[in-house]
């Protein structure tokens, strides 16, 4: 088990509904959801100031986000349809179809892996984006739900655990959850302990300076954090 230590806190708008969040060349990525107001947006991550901003049909709940080969991809909920833009100018490139509701997206250098709520992860084809195989997510055995947004972090799938203040780290190989993370508190820091909607939700890693940053749907404020043991 850990916890955290807040390293510096940040600006984020309280009205994005945030379902995916990525860090890439300086600039946070963000995927937002509801209907009528989805979008994906090009952040500055010191400001919170968003520069790039695109919005999607009305009839599209956003979801996850992953960024691949100078590509943004896309998931929403509950459409099947996933959509891929070019990441300089969010310029519509395709769209994929799945089987199941999407949440998360993340990727491993050589293959997307998707959440859809279940405890079940989805490793996809980042060329066809067809699903080429699956792994059960476990703790003790037990299958841990509610998978939601994602984000490979040395080695590891981190997940948020979807209306928990719980983030789990996951062997890809095996789907076993292998630490918790409680971030309980980080709501209260961010002003939103009223709003059951305003729920821990979006993780971002930047490999180069080896930062985790973390906020939630309709939040105030984007955390970078250190993971510490529990106790």
């Amino acid at each position: 088990m850990y916890t955290c230590r807040i390293v510096h806190t940040y600006p984020h708008d309280p009205d994005a509904f945030t379902q995916g969040l990525e860090y890439h060349d300086g600039y946070l990525y963000e995927g937002t959801g509801r209907y009528g107001k989805s979008s994906v947006r090009k952040v500055d991550l010191a400001t919170g100031e968003v520069l790039q901003i695109h919005h999607l049909d009305s009839k599209y709940f956003g979801e996850g986000i992953t960024i691949f080969n100078s590509r943004l991809i896309e998931l929403t909920w509950m459409s099947h349809l996933g959509f891929i833009y070019h990441l300089a100018d969010f310029s519509p490139i395709k769209t994929f179809r799945y089987p199941t509701e999407g949440w998360g997206l993340t990727n491993d250098g050589r293959r997307l892996i998707m959440s859809d709520g279940s405890a079940t992860l989805y490793f996809l084809d980042p060329e066809t984006l067809e699903i080429t195989g699956r792994i059960k997510v476990t703790f003790n055995e037990t299958p841990v739900t509610q998978l939601n947004e994602l984000e490979y972090i040395r080695g590891a799938v981190y997940a948020n655990v979807f209306q928990t203040n719980y983030i789990v780290a996951i062997d890809p190989r095996t789907g076993r959850v292998t630490r918790w993370i409680d971030l309980s508190g980080l709501s209260d820091q961010a002003g939103v302990t009223f709003n059951p909607e305003a729920v821990l939700n979006g993780i971002a890693y930047d490999p180069n300076t080896d930062r985790m940053f973390v906020t939630g749907k309709l939040w105030g404020k984007l955390f970078q954090i250190e993971l510490v043991p529990a106790g």
